[in-house]
């Protein structure tokens, strides 16, 4: 075990937030941390259950009913939301070595990702002062009715985050739901629920009134499983597997509930021949291994022209060679662990199975140590769109390497899968790039570059990749609710 204190003054160990009071779990029992990169524990949250999820849904709902946060003008909650993100971006340093400690990521990869959420809190807290409605006069002179909308909170929302990137993840679902003048309990990933406490304790420096936001940890099939279920909760926004947010439609079906579903992905990265190959190279790497794969838009599978695969695929497995794997503190590290045994394990058996259908692994394919869930980026080639590496999502640095000869067929097989959340198209023609663009059946395509995009712009999947969108004006709009008033007119 740590020492006391290495949760820092934003977090209270073995604590979850409800009704903006810092309180242990009913049952008293307790979640252990573990550090990724030495797979010691380092310390213990609140491990709730379904009598704190019970609690925190009343507490919720008492905040809702009482306007706690919606009989504050629009101009209020956006000042609010602001000096939020002005108290993240001063406790950034603090915030990424939280996020580094939970999920084994370098400590400039985390500060980035601050960054980042800072950046959706601002532009959601520009948002909360521009919700309107529209009007229309109805009917004809005789008998004129004047109508016009509402936009108005769907209510209470649990929002259900991932742990490979917690505090974007909380971001593009508080930011807006926060907006829409919605209460909330956040309900992070068992893996990582550190950032997410102490984004809790920001909220309440911020002035958000207590119960507004409540921070509720434990395990997904006990927590998430009854937020999803329960029937005082309104609203759920759930960042996960595709296996998972199946369930929660299923549990969600009791009080038809409003539903976000952010799931999972095997992303397409389509070079086309005239591709600026030494330009694309490295990005393609950083496309695939970026936070050692484990992000759901990673581009898992590299479709390149036949002239040119061979060459492209020995240059991102040079390039994958060539990052620094090492401990989140290190000086220079580029990549750190997978989150825990279990993920090391799936991607380790990943490759075995690619191995056993055939797969060549041209790099990597091993883990790293024996302390620490370090696996190396690994470039499968001779692999075809049937075999399990190529189709299931790993969720680690695990590519597999295709080649086409048409266009066409690189677009088939690119939207032959079951997910449809990401992809890009690498190439010097425009207008080649945008006839690709206009044919890949995913919620974003990025030209000659693969992980990009802003808040400004939403993100979301087609297919089993989820429902809803997140980021941009659409962000917004899955935390609101449509109602018309029509009022006739006397002559």
């Amino acid at each position: 075990m740590a020492q006391d204190g290495v949760f820092g003054a934003l977090v209270k160990p073995e604590s979850m937030l409800i009704d903006g009071e810092w309180v242990a779990a009913v049952e008293g029992g307790t979640l252990p941390v573990i550090d990724p990169g030495t797979e010691q524990q380092i310390g213990a949250v609140a491990l709730g259950t379904a009598a704190d999820v019970d609690r925190a849904v009343e507490v919720a709902r008492r905040a809702c009913d009482e306007e706690r946060w919606m009989r504050l003008s629009a101009q209020h909650r956006s000042a609010v939301m602001w000096k939020l993100s002005d108290l993240i971006a001063e406790n950034a340093d603090e915030l990424a070595r939280l996020e580094s400690m939970d999920v084994g990521m370098p400590e400039p990869t985390a500060k980035a990702m601050i960054t980042e959420a800072v950046n959706m809190y601002r532009y959601f807290a520009g948002w909360a002062d521009k919700v309107y409605g529209v009007s229309a006069e109805i009917g004809p002179a005789e008998m004129r009715f004047q109508g016009f909308t509402r936009k108005e909170p769907v209510g209470v929302a649990a929002l259900i985050t991932s742990w490979n990137a917690p505090m974007i993840g909380n971001a593009m679902k508080l930011a807006p739901a926060l907006a829409a003048g919605c209460v909330t309990i956040l309900k992070p990933s068992e893996e990582a629920p550190l950032s997410t406490l102490a984004l809790g304790a920001l909220a309440l420096q911020a002035g958000v009134p207590a119960g507004v936001v409540n921070v509720l940890p434990g395990l997904g099939s006990v927590v998430g499983a009854a937020l999803t279920a329960h029937d005082g909760v309104d609203k759920v926004s759930f960042t996960g597997s595709t296996a998972v947010g199946k369930q929660i439609v299923q549990a969600a079906a009791g009080n038809l509930k409003k539903l976000s579903l952010e799931l999972g992905g095997k992303s397409p990265m389509i070079v086309l021949p005239d591709a600026d190959i030494d330009a694309a190279v490295p990005a393609l790497a950083v496309g695939m291994f970026w936070n050692s794969g484990q992000i759901c838009t990673a581009g898992t599978r590299l479709l390149v022209h036949s002239d040119i695969a061979d060459q492209v695929a020995q240059g991102v497995a040079e390039a994958g060679k060539a990052m620094k794997i090492g401990y989140r503190t290190e000086p220079g590290v580029e990549l750190g662990p997978l989150v825990s045994q279990r993920q090391l394990d799936r991607v380790e058996g990943y490759v075995a199975k690619g191995r056993e259908a055939g797969a060549t692994v041209l790099s990597g394919g091993r883990r790293v140590g024996d302390k620490g869930y370090y696996y190396e980026p690994t470039v499968l080639t001779d692999v075809d769109p049937s075999m399990a590496v190529v189709e299931e999502e790993i969720f680690g640095p695990v590519l597999g390497v295709l080649s086409y000869d048409e266009i066409d067929e690189a677009v088939a097989v690119a939207n032959g899968t079951s997910y449809g959340l990401a992809s890009s198209v690498w190439t010097r023609d425009i207008n080649n790039a945008l006839t690709v663009a206009r044919k890949l059946k995913a919620g974003r395509v990025n030209i000659n570059i693969h992980r990009a995009g802003g808040v400004q712009l939403p993100i979301g999947g087609y297919k089993q990749s989820g429902w809803g969108r997140e980021c941009g004006p659409e962000g917004i709009a899955e935390f609101l609710e449509t109602k018309s008033v029509v009022t006739r007119m006397w002559a």
